[in-house]
């Protein structure tokens, strides 16, 4: 095997985690760029290479084709967790969203950031500061970075799936780096941004302030809604009777024309059979749906309306649907 396939084996994640005794913590603590081995369950400080060394790994095997003007073209995903992740979930799911898209023909590479949590769902309220506190590495150590690659070397587009509380990384980042003039003038963007199960208030996420960043930095916005989601229920204890979730309702009517709901209710209720050996599949199960991940490789290739996806149906109000696997792609 040579170096290039044994660079694309690997799993690469930049971790915003503290460390103790060589193994990271559910703290905030100095990111580390990690490269890690196939054969490893769980990642650990001891993984850590060079930032520079990351980023040139991570932008090679994003490279994927050549443009006309003889620049590499590619594509980088950026996966963000959610809450109560340990770490071994984190890099299970990391690597069921990369070998799920490949399977459809993603070529690009995958990369995760571990942000700062706990692994007991009453950890919820203290994660949810951690994740306030270290969002903005998400705009510092890697989407801007991957902005200055693209401007001067390449065509890389950077997309990025944030589930559940990673979405409410996702926006904190975004509105926290405009407050900075700093990053605000090395005008990154993203090209597809896709949230599944978020956990945000879906007021919020329509023409307010509090996601204008997100919207302005990102070229498409879709969210991935389920009703029957139980973890983003208001009923829910861990959650304190918060106001409705963008991850089960769906996006609210005055969101901007560049976002679109995609409501995954009735391919998780036909094909639940399929998701009913995985913990909290209501909320869990994107990982591990062909259907979704290959609506994700589509919204990523961009090559298709987000209305005519083969993917998805629309209603008699013309909200779309994913198809459930009774329904022909």
């Amino acid at each position: 095997m040579n170096d290039h396939f044994m660079e694309i084996a690997m799993d690469y994640i930049f971790c915003a985690r503290n460390t103790t005794q060589g193994k990271f913590g559910s703290n905030p603590g100095q990111t580390k760029f990690l490269k890690v081995p196939p054969t490893a369950a769980s990642h650990t400080p001891a993984m850590a290479i060079s930032r520079p060394d990351w980023f040139k790994t991570v932008i090679d095997i994003a490279k994927t084709s050549t443009s006309a003007t003889g620049k590499p073209v590619g594509d980088v995903l950026i996966y963000i967790h959610g809450y109560n992740n340990a770490l071994q979930t984190v890099l299970a799911r990391h690597r069921l969203i990369r070998k799920g898209l490949e399977s459809f023909g993603y070529k690009g590479a995958v990369v995760s950031f571990d942000w700062p949590c706990g692994d007991t769902a009453l950890n919820y309220l203290e994660d949810r500061v951690d994740a306030r506190l270290t969002a903005l590495r998400l705009v510092t150590d890697a989407v801007t970075a991957f902005g200055r690659i693209q401007s001067t070397d390449c065509m890389i587009s950077t997309h990025v799936l944030a589930h559940s509380m990673g979405a409410f990384v996702l926006r904190e980042a975004f509105d926290d780096a405009d407050d900075r003039p700093a990053l605000v003038q090395q005008g990154w963007t993203l090209s597809q941004v896709m949230l599944a199960g978020g956990d945000v208030s879906a007021n919020s996420m329509g023409a307010s302030e509090v996601s204008a960043s997100l919207y302005r930095h990102c070229i498409r916005l879709t969210n991935y809604s389920n009703p029957y989601d139980a973890a983003l229920s208001i009923s829910n204890a861990k959650r304190l009777g918060v106001s409705p979730r963008v991850g089960r309702v769906g996006l609210p009517a005055n969101s901007p024309t560049k976002a679109v709901n995609v409501d995954v209710g009735t391919h998780y209720d036909e094909d639940r059979e399929d998701f009913a050996g995985i913990p909290n599949a209501d909320h869990a199960f994107y990982f591990s749906s062909n259907r979704v991940l290959q609506d994700v490789y589509l919204t990523i290739q961009g090559e298709i309306d987000r209305a005519a996806l083969p993917t998805r149906f629309a209603d008699g109000s013309g909200k779309l649907h994913l198809k459930p696997k009774s329904m022909k792609v």
